[in-house]
């Protein structure tokens, strides 16, 4: 691979994270995605979509102990994710496989994960303009796996009472609701507020596999003061790597 990586750090500079310096790059999404899954120490973890590691290598540093398998269909960031484990020193706990989200199920196997974590394509396939970069494109809108068969692998891949936390758009929390439902219950919604009084933008969505608890909205997280600057709490979990308190 000869594209240029930039050398970035998350979490205060406790990760390490090399990425293409073009295309779809890692944003305060991934590390509020780490920060929300409920894992501990010497429980498994997948990381559906990894990219370059981001998420996985969040979760790894906040929790001593736990285990994170990567999963993605775009070898060539396997490789860096790989490159970035070995960086920060977690190649003992954390492991990236190339795989396809839609057929995952050569390199995955079901129902042996405490909880799952991922990033789908926020885009349905078809609904705007997909960027002209081919990378990009891939990681903002949706391919062979729908937002349904997303869910479906996470829930297939944790082992009951598992859970499954989801970063994703605001406007397609009905469809997510819906490919949660069939299978968990004890489901989380908590919005992702850009400043107070505006409208959430993101929400990151938790449920159990199995679970009959009922559906509960959380407060939120509110990122910016009216000023610009992340507030305290945004602060502590983006600088700081505080577990996301759902």
């Amino acid at each position: 691979m000869t594209e240029a990586l930039t050398d970035d750090r998350l979490l205060g500079g406790r990760v390490r994270l090399a990425q293409p310096a073009r295309g779809y790059r890692v944003a305060i999404d991934t590390v509020l995605l780490a920060a929300a899954v409920p894992a501990r120490a010497g429980e498994r973890v997948l990381d559906a979509g990894c990219g370059v590691g981001g998420a996985a290598l969040c979760l790894a540093a906040r929790v001593p102990g736990v285990t994170v398998t990567g999963l993605d269909a775009d070898t060539d960031l396997v490789r860096i994710a790989a490159a970035n484990a070995e960086e920060n020193g977690v190649t003992d706990r954390v492991s990236f496989h190339s795989g396809d989200i839609a057929s995952p199920w050569s390199v995955l196997p079901r129902g042996t994960f405490d909880h799952a974590m991922a990033n789908p394509p926020y885009l349905a396939a078809g609904a705007g303009r997909a960027s002209a970069d081919g990378r990009k494109a891939a990681a903002t809108v949706e391919g062979g796996a729908d937002l349904v068969s997303w869910i479906d692998v996470c829930l297939s891949a944790v082992r009951a009472r598992g859970s499954v936390t989801v970063v994703h758009r605001a406007d397609r929390l009905e469809a997510l609701l819906a490919a949660f439902a069939v299978r968990a219950g004890g489901i989380v919604v908590f919005p992702l507020w850009p400043s107070d009084g505006a409208d959430a933008k993101r929400v990151i969505v938790t449920a159990r596999k199995g679970s009959a608890t009922p559906t509960r909205l959380a407060r939120g997280l509110v990122l910016h003061h009216a000023s610009g600057g992340f507030t305290d709490e945004a602060e502590a979990i983006l600088r700081h790597g505080t577990a996301l308190d759902i």
